[in-house]
């Protein structure tokens, strides 16, 4: 069963908070190390989990302690990870698909923040090394956890701004840094002042929630199953622990109520009210077979539809407008695709509402096989009636029989068979 979470922000949200709030939800710190060693980086820290208290309250606190040497070389070398090279070592650590698919998105956001405000590419950023460590490990380790507790859909509280200044490698920041604001900006995240002036939203913490949450706001319609606690580096005037809900969702069209003990389960109402996500970017310098592939692509990331229109571009560039309408749910999976098939450095995406017609899948055997027909009802009427297209397709290759035929006959078959059952009754 799919799992959904909510991750409540009264002190904002950190790299470590999250790995503290995973592992305080039952995800084994054994199970983090050895999925990270892949990485290759396991001499460049340890990791840690201690129980603390915030404010009287009892939280998990995951330490990522980094190793001396590794201090020293960043002293004497200034070495520094750019983006690429963190992405090739999370490609090649042999992570469990979706956490891997969520890290490389969650570093991809913070490069392009940190470019934006730096004025450089997203590759051209610097992860200071002793930074990167920390950051490859928080981020790489909330994604595992996240992936091993099953969550398919991920929620958050609005987020408190801090304020003050923050000391960096290149001088005093005011905060919030301005990779954050930029960060949220892109997701127009609820902010608010909780009149604590420190840092509460870090540029990891930030890139984690803008990149991987469905939704911000209040918690989800759930059925709650599990809390994690997740201790904060600093002792503050609110008790500086992040929450992490995590549950079953619950059905949309009964919000919780209680059901009422009949046999016969109230039927849902068609047209079906939902959510869906549509996502859209435009793309002048990409090959036509690049788009094909990422078609298929995104279907297998479970979009609903995908299609391309023709448009005029700057420059009097002919291009595309790249459209993808899925689930809420898979917009961080779709996003990653259309980031690593095509060339678009930007996804524009919005929530839309769209009425569903109730569906079924009927099979039918014409003089040439089996062809599945989708049936779509209001009610008690069939609207419409579709045989599948690679049913007829694959039966009209195989009999060497144009496809309409094919189509036509499933459509007729099925016809017959409903007037055959209406006679009957």
């Amino acid at each position: 069963m799919a799992k959904i979470a909510y991750l409540q922000c009264p002190t904002g949200i950190a790299g470590d908070m999250c790995l503290g709030a995973i592992v305080d939800a039952g995800v084994p710190l054994d199970y983090l190390n050895n999925q990270l060693q892949g990485l290759g980086i396991a001499s460049e820290y340890n990791l840690r989990e201690q129980k603390v208290h915030r404010q009287t309250q009892i939280a998990t606190k995951v330490h990522v302690e980094l190793a001396a040497s590794h201090h020293n070389h960043h002293h004497h070398h200034h070495g520094t990870r750019h983006l690429p090279e963190i992405e090739a070592l999370i490609e090649k650590a042999d992570l469990p698909t979706q956490a891997a698919t969520w890290s490389l998105q969650v570093f991809r956001q913070l490069a392009i923040a940190e470019g934006a405000v730096h004025g450089v590419t997203p590759e051209e950023v610097h992860f200071h090394e002793v930074g990167a460590t920390d950051a490859i490990v928080d981020i790489v380790g909330t994604c595992l956890g996240l992936d091993w507790l099953g969550i398919e859909s991920l929620y958050c509280s609005p987020l408190p701004t801090g304020g003050g200044t923050v000391k960096v490698a290149h001088g005093i920041l005011p905060v919030p840094v301005p990779a954050v604001l930029k960060l949220w900006q892109t997701r127009h995240v609820p902010i608010y002042s909780n009149g604590i002036n420190k840092e509460l939203v870090t540029p990891t913490g930030a890139a984690l929630t803008v990149t991987l949450a469905t939704d911000f706001g209040s918690p989800p319609a759930m059925k709650l199953e599990k809390i994690g606690l997740g201790a904060g580096s600093q002792d503050l005037a609110i008790a500086n622990i992040l929450r992490l809900w995590v549950g079953s969702p619950v059905d949309r069209q009964t919000k919780g109520v209680p059901e009422k003990k009949s046999q016969t389960p109230s039927p849902t109402k068609y047209p079906l009210e939902e959510e869906i996500a549509v996502l859209e970017t435009q793309i002048d310098d990409l090959s036509p077979q690049a788009i094909g592939y990422a078609f298929e692509a995104l279907f297998a990331a479970g979009a609903v539809d995908v299609f391309t229109q023709g448009i005029g571009m700057k420059k009097s560039r002919p291009g595309i407008l790249l459209t993808v309408i899925c689930p809420p749910e898979k917009i961080a999976a779709c996003e990653a695709v259309i980031f690593q098939e095509t060339t678009t450095l930007g996804i524009r995406h919005r929530k839309q509402h769209r009425s569903a017609l109730q569906r079924q899948i009927e099979q039918v055997e014409t003089i040439y096989g089996t062809v599945r027909l989708k049936v779509a009802h209001q009610g008690d009427k069939i609207v419409n009636v579709q045989p599948e297209y690679e049913d007829c397709a694959q039966l009209a290759r195989e009999h060497q029989q144009p496809w309409y035929l094919v189509q036509q006959t499933a459509l007729s078959t099925w016809q017959k068979q409903q007037q055959c059952q209406a006679s009957k009754s």
